[in-house]
């Protein structure tokens, strides 16, 4: 290693370190294939052509690009433009190859006549067929089709509650859409219409009229001309798990997944098809790792594929037989690996250095056991403590590669992440515990972990800070307010901060969850939503807080963080506040870097120095993933 490499403290070269996203292929041109990378710093989309080797990056904007697709037949590249990170946008298009002579210049609008909004989803059909979705204040979601050579798109669908495109059928004669008409956000229902004249096929509705509502999502129409089975996951056993629907008959298959030993899968299962439809690439995730599996439909034998212990953050069939996953653990940065043994697709450059493996602890909470994962760094407790708390809410943590996290166990800080009520990847009800008393219920689930890593002696009860991101900052601010014993920093990412404003504000599909998760509107139910919100207890807190934002955020909206920001300023309360043009989150390495660097002085300013681990002096980092978990946050 270099002088000058040497130079960089290992959390900085963890974020700096190119990475790579899952490959997308093209379903009829299978060497053609996309991903995301971070090579130049900012986040892009990259097209690759397996059979030559040969990377382009398609996009180069300022805050970055993640959201793309590719064409079944692999001629375009399909990008979402938004501004500045506010999601609110286009669908442009660019040749694979790249433009004709490498003219300069915007690249077209895919489907002219549409006006920006939300992505709602995109399907692209093999014969040319394009359904876009839109999400809008204004118009709810709406589904527009374009048939090949229509000069325009005409309007298919419309709701005021959220919904999307689910998949067209192999011969683009079908729509799958997954819907919340019946008002449940938490639980979408599945439609499937005929483009041919709008009919509705078939209908797979588990909300409407029940008292125990079971959501259902569309997994995709089997890849074969005529075929009109869909794979689609359920909650009918308390848990996601697949199961083939062919809409022209109704008939339902069930899928006894089990493993060599005759056991049911615990944990929730989800799968895709295999190249033919003959076989099913299986994804199962339990106690916050994963592993894969394939099903043969024809004699029903479910064999493990060799992955290691961590998590799967993605997975794909070739037609030539190998799964292609992206892998990592929290001690293992990622890497695009294949069944066959090989790594497929590394970034550019150094490979990061690794971290701490966690630590799996189970702690007895008032809605049931909690699993928390844990990091220790070096040397003997009682340690200052993070609890990193997840964005979501319907969301997990996992054992899997992140750089925020790594930084702070760089500078002697143990790490503790809590999957509390609400999360996702413990069955329906843990996740469907999160209602009413919204924030409140996860606040109970994180205290009951705070006492167990105080009482074992891994934390130190005068050195707990709490911190997260989107909703994680927003548990942030909450906590601090109802529990502020409990803390002695509060550290918030692109929070929810005042409640009644950010619904206000926020985007139409995230209204559609605030009024299922708090059983109506902030007019119909006010005091749950006052209950709920971390500026009804701004003046309970009695630590200093620090909060940054992105000030074109339509999630966690800047106005509503200003209120509060203005609430600790009357009322004399530390607090710093960093604003950034972006939106939830960046996607620039430099800026994501400087966040960190500066919630890590933060706490260090304090804490009076406390907490200087290997990473030493000032060089501190902050991985903003956990803004970008989705959801309110």
């Amino acid at each position: 290693m270099s002088e000058e490499k040497s130079a960089v403290p290992a959390w900085e070269q963890r974020f700096r370190a190119a990475r790579v996203s899952l490959p997308d292929w093209a379903e009829d041109a299978p060497e053609r294939a996309l991903y995301v990378s971070n090579a130049t710093g900012t986040y892009e989309v990259y097209a690759w052509d397996r059979a030559t080797d040969t990377h382009r990056r398609v996009t180069d904007r300022p805050n970055g690009t993640t959201d793309a697709e590719l064409s079944p037949d692999g001629a375009w590249v399909w990008w979402f433009d938004d501004h500045d990170g506010d999601e609110f946008g286009i669908w442009r298009r660019q040749p694979f190859a790249g433009r004709p002579g490498g003219e300069d210049g915007p690249d077209e609008e895919a489907v002219p006549g549409l006006a920006p909004s939300y992505s709602a989803g995109l399907a692209l059909g093999r014969d040319g067929t394009v359904v876009v979705g839109r999400s809008t204040d204004e118009q709810g979601t709406t589904l527009h089709l374009r048939r090949p050579g229509a000069a325009e798109a005409v309007e298919i669908y419309r709701h005021e509650e959220y919904g999307g495109v689910g998949d067209l059928s192999y011969d683009s004669s079908l729509l799958a859409i997954d819907h919340t008409e019946h008002g449940d956000a938490m639980h979408a229902a599945i439609r499937v219409v005929r483009l041919s004249d709008g009919a509705t096929v078939a209908e797979l509705d588990e909300v409407t009229g029940r008292e125990d509502p079971r959501g259902v999502a569309c997994l995709g129409f089997a890849p074969v001309d005529g075929d009109t089975r869909l794979l689609v996951a359920h909650q009918r056993t308390g848990r996601w798990e697949p199961m083939i629907w062919d809409v022209a008959t109704g008939a339902e298959t069930a899928l006894p997944l089990r493993d060599e030993h005759g056991r049911e899968l615990p944990g929730d299962v989800s799968a895709q098809w295999r190249p033919g439809a003959r076989a099913l690439l299986v994804e199962h995730e339990y106690e916050a790792r994963s592993e894969l599996f394939s099903y043969d439909l024809t004699d029903g034998v479910l064999t493990r594929l060799d992955t290691p212990r961590g998590t799967v953050g993605g997975a794909t069939a070739r037609p030539d037989g190998t799964v292609e996953f992206l892998w990592s653990s929290a001690a293992e940065p990622s890497a695009v690996r294949s069944t066959a043994g090989t790594v497929v697709l590394r970034a550019p450059g150094a490979v990061p250095p690794g971290s701490v493996p966690v630590e799996d602890v189970w702690v007895d909470g008032p809605g049931g056991r909690v699993h928390a994962l844990v990091q220790r760094p070096a040397g003997t407790g009682p340690f200052p403590t993070v609890f990193d708390i997840h964005g979501g809410p319907t969301h997990h943590d996992s054992d899997s590669f992140a750089a925020g996290p790594a930084a702070w166990l760089d500078h002697g800080f143990a790490v503790v992440r809590v999957n509390y009520r609400g999360s996702t990847g413990y069955g329906q009800a843990w996740t469907d515990a999160l209602r009413e008393r919204v924030g409140l219920i996860e606040l109970e689930d994180i205290a009951a972990v705070r006492a167990w890593a105080v009482d074992s002696g891994l934390a130190d009860p005068a050195r707990l800070v709490l911190a997260g991101g989107s909703w994680g900052g927003y548990l942030t601010l909450l906590g601090i307010g109802v529990q502020p014993e409990n803390w002695t920093l509060g550290v918030a990412a692109v929070p929810v901060a005042d409640y009644l404003t950010a619904y206000d504000d926020e985007m139409e599909a995230l209204k559609s969850l605030d009024r299922t998760l708090f059983g109506g509107t902030p007019e119909e139910v006010p005091e749950r939503w006052t209950a709920s919100s971390p500026l009804t207890y701004v003046e309970q807190v009695r630590v200093p807080v620090y909060i940054s934002a992105g000030v074109n955020d339509p999630r966690c909206p800047i106005r509503q963080i200003e209120n509060y920001v203005e609430r600790l300023e009357r009322l004399g309360r530390p607090h710093e506040v960093y604003r950034y043009d972006a939106g939830h989150g960046s996607l620039v390495v430099e800026e994501r870097i400087k966040q960190l660097r500066l919630e890590i002085d933060f706490v260090r300013r304090y804490l009076g120095g406390t907490g200087g681990g290997a990473g030493g002096g000032q060089d501190q980092d902050q991985d903003q993933a956990g803004a970008a978990d989705g959801g309110n946050g």
